[in-house]
């Protein structure tokens, strides 16, 4: 048990002093402080949306007759695992990639790109989190009026329809720089 102990505290100490002193020569600024934050409050939005994921699961569920609550959370786990990476494969490109026509993005898919014309002040993959969990939430969101009401396949196609054009056109519209 003492053993168990000591490991777990030379584990918290590395990993609560160890990024300190790789960071040690850096010396703090207005800019890097205001863009620490900026980072830390868009990652806690992110997670906080991540969670209503659960939240429309459990509503689903509750809505839904007792032999399909199996098939209402497999949905809402397939909906979010597919649309997170049908969107970073292509969607955050249609949404935010340099614009043709402002209809939709021609650059970036799997943010392969820079996303310098943004003019983000936090980093590329904080936005993109913060942007997936959006997408796979807009899909979910229509879930609860499909539920029981379609095939598990018609509703993978769906959620794949949604995250890879319908809410990164829009958003490209809206947020992207397009119309």
């Amino acid at each position: 048990m003492k053993n168990k102990i000591f490991i777990l505290l030379i584990s918290l100490f590395v990993l609560l002093v160890m990024p300190g002193l790789a960071l040690a020569g850096d010396e703090p600024t207005a800019i890097s402080n205001a863009a620490a934050i900026d980072t830390v409050w868009t990652l806690i939005a992110a997670f906080l949306v991540f969670f209503m994921q659960a939240g429309f699961a459990m509503v689903e569920t509750g809505f839904t007759r007792a032999k399909n609550a199996g098939n209402i959370i497999m949905k809402n786990l397939m909906d979010f695992a597919t649309g997170s990476l049908i969107y970073w494969l292509i969607g955050f490109g249609i949404m935010f990639g340099v614009d043709k026509s402002g209809l939709f993005g021609t650059s970036g898919f799997a943010v392969s790109d820079n996303f310098e014309h943004l003019g983000l002040k936090i980093p590329i993959l904080a936005f993109l989190l913060f942007q997936t969990v959006f997408a796979a939430t807009a899909a979910t969101i229509v879930s609860g009026a499909m539920a029981e009401r379609t095939k598990f396949i018609a509703y993978f196609v769906y959620s794949i329809i949604i995250s890879a054009v319908i809410y990164p056109v829009v958003g490209h519209w809206i947020w992207g720089g397009g119309l």
